[in-house]
């Protein structure tokens, strides 16, 4: 494991990577809960001082993409988390939400373990570069497909419909489907927006390349 942080207290490191599939009673589910509150407070006021002159519509964009799952989950694997994370099983696209939460139970124990202005240093020294990669805020997905399909398609909207929700309640996958100019596509993620955004990925793709 590469994580740069010595923890006082092993014992919240172990149980940060301790997945519920693993240990039901014992787990990391309440040190995400509470490393996704350090790190949403972390990265917005890291946004606020890097960009002070943007918009809130375009911090948010920021912040969207640097708490999203992928964005977590590829921090995790640079400090190869996944080798040290216990789990009951890997499957499919749960794969990277498993990673990305274990990511955000690890942030978790660090504020316990030393509180939040070190956390907060902490995430600021890893986000920092990834923020400072984008010299314009992104718009995501659902943006740009809505630009596209106005206009190539006299101002019309992308309609979109919620499938399905399946995974345990306290990590549920949602499942949207988009549709526009003819064409669908569906997509996964832990919340409706980030299933909407998905699958607004896919059909932006999908009709830009037709």
């Amino acid at each position: 494991m590469k994580l740069k942080y010595k923890f006082k207290d092993d014992a919240l490191l172990d149980l940060a990577m301790t997945q519920s599939g693993a240990n039901i009673g014992h787990n990391n589910e309440k040190l995400e809960f509470v490393g996704d509150r350090v790190l949403g407070l972390s990265v917005a006021t890291l946004l606020y001082k890097m960009f002070p002159t943007e918009t809130e519509g375009e911090l948010a964009r920021r912040f969207a993409v640097l708490v999203s799952t992928d964005t977590l989950a590829a921090v995790a694997m640079k400090m190869e988390l996944d080798k040290s994370l216990r789990h009951g099983h890997f499957t499919g696209g749960r794969k990277r939400h498993l990673i990305a939460n274990a990511m955000e139970a690890v942030l978790g124990a660090m504020y316990f373990d030393s509180g939040f202005e070190e956390t907060s240093k902490f995430i600021a020294e890893i986000w920092r570069p990834l923020a400072a990669a984008e010299a314009e805020a992104p718009k995501d997905s659902k943006t740009k497909l809505q630009e596209y399909v106005q206009k190539h398609d006299n101002g019309a909207l992308p309609v979109y419909e919620f499938l399905d929700v399946t995974g345990p309640a306290h990590s549920p996958i949602f499942t949207a489907n988009v549709t526009a100019m003819g064409q669908s596509a569906t997509g996964s993620g832990t919340s409706k927006k980030a299933a909407s955004i998905a699958a607004a990925a896919g059909l932006f793709k999908k009709l830009a390349i037709s």
